[in-house]
């Protein structure tokens, strides 16, 4: 259940290239686009930058950079890019993006990662700043439609099932009928009503009669935290629209937390990809087994103080004993509420011996 590794990034640009011509172009871009790093061929006369680097193997030098980067130039024949690419691309969720421009400007390629990367508005800037024209070959692009892993992306949404985009997006291509169940309306707004299906209006994730089969004969996108069964040809998108407050006793194991954490969401079918933070009381800010679950899964962890805990109305099961301990009726409940933006308690506190969760829901999630 652990979500996806996110890449490490050095800065945001490399800029690649291994002619006089490219050196020059690569200097102009990068006195118009800050965080950019140069890249030349040690071949070339290289200026005294601590922005520029020489390299004798460009393949080498790629290996090593490639995945620090969230976008590449480079200025050279596409026929190299290609090549050089291969033994480095992992998928399209995060690869990072790459343009790919001709030693005299004269054209911005985007190659890979055009929606969610960003090669094509990269090639768009790029070219703007060169005087070059953008070639842009994404099919939703070219017919002027929208692409539902750009969406996705820049709704903050986690895309579980990334197969399903190009399924989705063809049906907005042909302009078949999306059937979109988005509760929250994160992307659905977004999308014009002639890409949408007529029955596309938000059902009861709780109740799965008939989820299954109303998805079934078409395209669909599935915007929810809930987890529930899905035909193939359903993008699912998860918000991060849970916060998980917990309590546990001194020095508790970091996988007896966890374990109560993921049986929490599982028995009430809540995707752990949707978890946005962990809450507690700020007298466990030091508590190594809630701060090595933070490190584990990747989320911010976040304290409040018993005043702060105490002022939370909408508690389901105070404790007397907590209260007694550490001077708050409830720790769990009450962190999940107020980490989640005085959102709603959608889990109230389940307990082992030594652990407490609870799970909220941000407001702008229905």
């Amino acid at each position: 259940m652990n979500p996806e590794p996110v890449n490490t990034y050095k800065t945001s640009i490399a800029v690649w290239a291994i002619t006089p011509n490219g050196a020059k172009l690569a200097e102009k871009i990068a006195s118009k686009v800050s965080d950019t790093d140069i890249y030349l061929s040690e071949k070339l006369q290289v200026s005294d930058s601590d922005r520029m680097v020489s390299f004798s193997d460009l393949a080498k030098e790629l290996a090593h950079r490639f995945h620090l980067y969230q976008h590449h130039i480079f200025i050279m024949a596409t026929g190299i890019v290609v090549r050089l690419l291969v033994p480095h691309i992992r998928h399209k969720t995060r690869d990072p993006a790459v343009v790919v421009l001709d030693e005299l400007g004269q054209w911005a390629i985007s190659l890979l990662s055009g929606h969610m990367g960003g090669a094509n508005r990269l090639a768009g800037k790029i070219a703007e700043i060169i005087g070059a024209q953008p070639v842009i070959t994404t099919a939703t692009d070219l017919n002027g439609v929208p692409a539902i892993d750009v969406l996705a992306k820049e709704g903050g949404l986690l895309i579980e099932n990334p197969e399903a985009i190009k399924i989705v997006n063809m049906a907005f291509l042909t302009q078949s009928g999306v059937f979109c169940h988005d509760p929250g309306r994160l992307v659905k707004d977004r999308i014009p009503g002639s890409l949408l299906s007529n029955d596309s209006e938000p059902f009861d994730s709780n109740s799965k009669s008939d989820l299954y089969d109303r998805f079934q004969d078409v395209a669909g996108v599935y915007v929810d935290d809930k987890i529930v069964a899905l035909p193939d040809n359903v993008l699912i998108l998860r918000p991060k629209s849970l916060v998980a407050g917990i309590g546990c006793n001194r020095n508790t194991p970091m996988e007896e937390i966890r374990t109560l954490l993921f049986d929490t969401l599982q028995a009430h079918d809540l995707s752990l990809r949707s978890l946005d933070c962990l809450a507690s009381i700020n007298v466990k800010s030091d508590e190594s087994g809630l701060l090595e679950l933070a490190a584990h899964l990747e989320l911010p962890l976040e304290f409040f103080d018993r005043d702060q805990l105490n002022r939370v109305e909408e508690i389901e099961t105070p404790s007397s004993i907590v209260e007694k301990h550490v001077g708050a009726k409830s720790v769990c409940e009450a962190a999940a509420i107020l980490a989640a933006g005085k959102g709603t308690l959608i889990v109230p506190k389940h307990s082992t011996k030594n652990v407490t969760v609870a799970i909220a829901r941000k407001p702008y999630i229905s």
